[in-house]
């Protein structure tokens, strides 16, 4: 015999998510009109004065050759960033599945820079490649005799950003391959073993393709962590420069909302990101779509 929950007035159900209509009114849908509205407007220092200008804002975005910059520079990083992640996260995963002597402290040892704030990690990396106090250049200068100026010259600078994010969000993609790993059907893989497949043949026909609803929802976590959450590691390590070469769309919207106090061009810039990863997402879903296998 079923039981169906049933309210006694159809009004209490509004009532008890009320509470969460109105916070999200106001924290989420509210403030997202509002920068959609502002992009349309030149603002003066600290909102004094506004003037209506259309979409003069997105022009100068998409025509001036350094926020066509600052696009190519996000791009590099979150392919990087995203690829990278995903990559070290799933070869570490792989090598982390093995019932191996103290496999629990390796999985932890692994997982522990997710715990870390991106500011904590962003510090950590800070101190480590100081050009003139880091451990990483005393060590170089050391053994090889270098001390490469890794905040200094724009490939470097980038390279150790991207370098900071992917140790940061390895230890989240690991918890999830993890997971699917131990979930994989076991007799399939016997039966490859059976049949003579080497690990490598195992892995890229079996293995991966099995975790494909692992990877997708991977990918777009990690793209959106990519593109949002990586702005400490710039405003840590290089401020953006040197010469813009580390200055990505994240950081820009502050350093034009806060510090030029630019708020009709951040909110332009924001809007742009809002709706740029909103179609990656998509693509990707639409892409994705064909390629994912779930295990029945």
């Amino acid at each position: 015999m079923e039981s169906h929950a049933a309210y006694k007035s159809r009004w209490l159900p509004w009532v008890l998510l009320s509470p969460t209509f109105i916070i999200l009114l106001l924290f989420l849908y509210y403030p997202t009109l509002r920068t959609f509205e502002l992009s349309l407007y030149r603002v003066a220092f600290l909102g004094l004065r506004k003037k209506f200008v259309g979409l003069a804002n997105y022009k100068v975005l998409f025509t001036n050759p350094d926020y066509l910059h600052i696009f190519w520079n996000t791009a590099v990083f979150a392919f990087f960033v995203v690829m990278g992640s995903m990559a070290v996260g799933l070869a570490l995963s792989v090598l982390a599945n093995q019932k191996v002597s103290g496999w629990r402290i390796y999985r932890i040892l692994l997982i522990w820079p997710y715990a870390l704030s991106p500011a904590v990690a962003g510090v950590i990396f800070l101190f480590l490649f100081n050009e003139q106090s880091g451990i990483v250049n005393y060590l170089l200068k050391v053994t090889i005799g270098i001390a490469p100026g890794w905040l200094t010259q724009p490939a470097l600078a980038m390279a150790l950003i991207i370098f900071a994010a992917v140790w940061k969000n390895v230890g989240y993609n690991v918890v999830f391959y993890i997971a699917g790993l131990q979930n994989l059907p076991g007799e399939v893989l016997e039966a490859a073993l059976i049949d003579g497949a080497s690990p490598w043949q195992r892995f890229w026909k079996i293995t991966f393709p099995l975790l494909s609803p692992m990877t997708f929802f991977l990918l777009i976590i990690n793209t959106i962590y990519a593109f949002f959450e990586t702005f400490p590691f710039v405003d840590l390590l290089t401020q953006g420069g040197p010469n813009g070469a580390t200055n990505i769309l994240i950081f820009n919207i502050y350093r034009d909302g806060f510090r030029f106090w630019k708020t009709g061009m951040a909110a332009a810039e924001s809007v742009v990101l809002f709706i740029g990863v909103v179609i990656l997402t998509v693509l990707q879903f639409r892409l994705g779509e064909g390629r994912i296998h779930y295990g029945g």
